[in-house]
């Protein structure tokens, strides 16, 4: 069973300096239907003028990632942790029982361009933590298929403290990439830059796409540049 939501379909938010477009309910926008995926909650698509962002503020009780695909993110949090998050590098903040943390465009003129994803964890309780990982930009020479974050973080993953695995996949035009999903799991596909084909359907760019009862996932490049994030879960 695949059910599509399409970009136009999303809720948003534009405070001025802030475009944001949410895939699942959050702050003032809430879609009864759309709440999340299992313990996928939040996957907010944001543009943040030059100079601009989102002051110190806390979290708790969740795993957020910030997935940068064009300009630069500068991130400072209470545990001392202070990096500048760039395309093809993932930043794993884990709130735990509580951090504060700022998030700014580390550019005073260039709007930065992001993904801010959060994930329910399976334990509450642990410290907050903080990791950053270089996983390349995206390029049609790159694997087809990157893991960017999982449990146990293999093959240089991030890690997450969720039953889920977040994959990076770039199908070349016309070519397939397939990822197996074991019996039980689940998977929300979203279609970051370009587009492709889910199994025969076809997703534009900010398109997701919620996959239940399939053993594969077979996606098929349908522009020059295609990138998808695919988060296997229960």
């Amino acid at each position: 069973m695949m059910t599509l939501r399409k970009s136009d379909d999303r809720g948003r938010g534009q405070h001025g300096w802030l475009d944001s477009r949410h895939s699942f309910s959050f702050g003032n926008y809430h879609d009864p239907a759309h709440t999340g995926f299992g313990d996928l909650l939040v996957i907010n698509e944001d543009r943040v003028a030059g100079g601009a962002g989102f002051g110190t503020h806390g979290h708790k009780e969740m795993e957020i990632i910030s997935y940068v695909l064009e300009g630069a993110l500068e991130h400072k949090d209470s545990i001392g942790s202070g990096a500048v998050i760039r395309p093809g590098d993932i930043q794993r903040m884990s709130a735990g029982t509580g951090i504060r943390h700022s998030e700014f465009n580390a550019s005073s003129t260039e709007p930065v361009h992001f993904l801010q994803i959060w994930i329910r964890p399976d334990d509450a309780t642990i410290p907050p933590g903080y990791e950053q990982k270089v996983i390349g930009e995206m390029g049609l020479s790159d694997a087809p298929l990157v893991l960017l974050a999982s449990p146990d973080g293999r093959e240089d993953s991030a890690t997450i403290h969720a039953d889920v695995a977040l994959y990076r996949a770039t199908p070349q035009p016309g070519a397939a990439v397939e990822l197996a999903l074991a019996p039980g799991r689940r998977a929300w596909v979203q279609a970051v830059r370009g587009g492709a084909t889910v199994n025969g359907v076809a997703l534009a760019q900010g398109d997701g796409l919620a996959v239940a009862d399939e053993a594969t996932l077979r996606m098929v490049g349908a522009a020059d540049r295609n990138e998808l994030l695919v988060f296997d879960l229960v």
